[in-house]
Formats: C-alpha cells, sequence, structure tokens
C-alpha cells in the first residue's frame, strides 16, 4: 500500500488511513476495520518519518520553539461501509538549541515517527505544551473514534 505525502494535511490523513483499511478488506466480509494514519504539519508542509539523521535533525529544528499540528486520519469500514473522521491536536515544541536537537536525535525515537519525535518517551522533554487530545499524539486518538463508530462503546 502506497502512502501519499503531499496535499492538504487533513486530506492526506484521511486518505493514507482509508488506503491502509482498505488493504486488509476481505470482499464480502462483515468485519468491522479501523484504520489511523498520523502526521505532523508546519505551515502546511507535512513532515513525515525521516529517512536518516540528517533529516531528522532538521524536522526537529524546524518544530523547535513553534507549535506544529499533530493531525490523524480515521477510518472505520463495517462490510462495504465507510465512515471517516480527523482529529488534530496542537503542539508546542520549546526553543531548542544545537545541542538539544542532537541529543534527540541520538535517542533514535524519531526512527518510523512521523514529525521524527515520540512524546511519549524523550520527546516529552521536546514538549512545552499540548492543546487537544493527547491520545491523537501517542496513539490512537479515542474521542474522534467513538463520534464515528459509536457502536464500539462499551
Amino acid at each position: 500500500m502506497d502512502e501519499i505525502e503531499r496535499g492538504e494535511p487533513r486530506a492526506v490523513a484521511v486518505e493514507n488511513a482509508l488506503r491502509k483499511a482498505r488493504a486488509v478488506r476481505r470482499p464480502g466480509a462483515s468485519e468491522t476495520i479501523v484504520a489511523c494514519d498520523t502526521l505532523v504539519t508546519l505551515d502546511g508542509v507535512i513532515y513525515g518519518k525521516p529517512p536518516d539523521e540528517l533529516v531528522a535533525a532538521q524536522t526537529v529544528r524546524a518544530l523547535g520553539g513553534r507549535t506544529h499540528q499533530v493531525v490523524s486520519g480515521l477510518a472505520v469500514l463495517i462490510g462495504e461501509e465507510e465512515r471517516t473522521a480527523v482529529a488534530s491536536t496542537d503542539v508546542t515544541f520549546k526553543a531548542l538549541d544545537e545541542d538539544a536537537v542532537a541529543w534527540y536525535v541520538s535517542t533514535g525515537e524519531w526512527r518510523d515517527r512521523s514529525g521524527g519525535y515520540a512524546i511519549q518517551k524523550e520527546g516529552a522533554k521536546l514538549v512545552e505544551a499540548i492543546v487537544g487530545e493527547i491520545e491523537n499524539v501517542v496513539g490512537l486518538p479515542l474521542m474522534p473514534l467513538l463520534a464515528l463508530c459509536p457502536e464500539l462503546s462499551v
């Protein structure tokens, strides 16, 4: 499954979530499939998963001292029905000097992470403030998921 990386961030996140869900759908099955795609965006630029330390450092540096958005596209497939939603959380990073950027990149947490960081571990030390649902940043945005698919609620 190919993910798209360019375009309006909210639309990109939803399209990628739909692609993930559709990739595992079995024709004729009545199962419920939940998929999510999360990305980081700043000033309309999508920061994906850095391929190497150089890009990881550039990404963390770009986010330093700024407020960016963590955007998650949700897709729920129930049989042939498709439901989608978007969640967005504002994350403000502290101002970061080169030592802080180098330290964080050296942790390796940036690997396979949109925006080059993981807030649930050492990356929490980069953060000054969060406005919105923390679950959107660390994993799966629960409130939008339950609003989208109330039958999942127990």
